[in-house]
């Protein structure tokens, strides 16, 4: 007993069993700097743009929850209270989701100008 080691995790793996393959939704040569002719381009930029446009769409929702839950505090005195908090909680939802779609575009920006780059077209920045 003494020489077994013991090692306790929160999840218990048999070792006889396989093990998954993983797979990554995204390949790595997409986040490098270098170009690469294997990266899909006109994929990835559509896969961002999707992206960008679920984050728009939830930080609206999220921004139309918050003012529900606002008039809901105004017309519910006696529940005032819970209603303002979920209200900032939908506030701080949709700032979130707002900073994601600026994530996402930026992140589309990046992959075109990693494609123009690959294809031979260069950015000179004078300022």
């Amino acid at each position: 007993m003494a020489e077994e080691k013991h090692h306790h995790h929160l999840f218990h793996h048999n070792k006889d069993e396989e093990k998954p393959i993983e797979t990554d939704v995204y390949s790595e040569a997409a986040y490098t700097t270098q170009a690469n002719p294997e990266v899909d381009y006109e994929k990835e930029k559509k896969h961002h743009k999707h992206k960008e446009h679920l984050g728009e769409l939830g930080a609206a929702a999220a921004g139309a929850y918050a003012l529900y839950e606002k008039h809901e505090a105004k017309k519910d005195p006696e529940h005032a209270h819970r209603h303002k908090i979920e209200e900032e909680v939908a506030a701080a939802a949709a700032v979130g989701a707002g900073g994601f779609v600026f994530h996402e575009h930026h992140e589309k920006k990046e992959t075109k100008k990693e494609e123009e780059e690959a294809h031979g077209k260069k950015h000179h920045h004078l300022f």
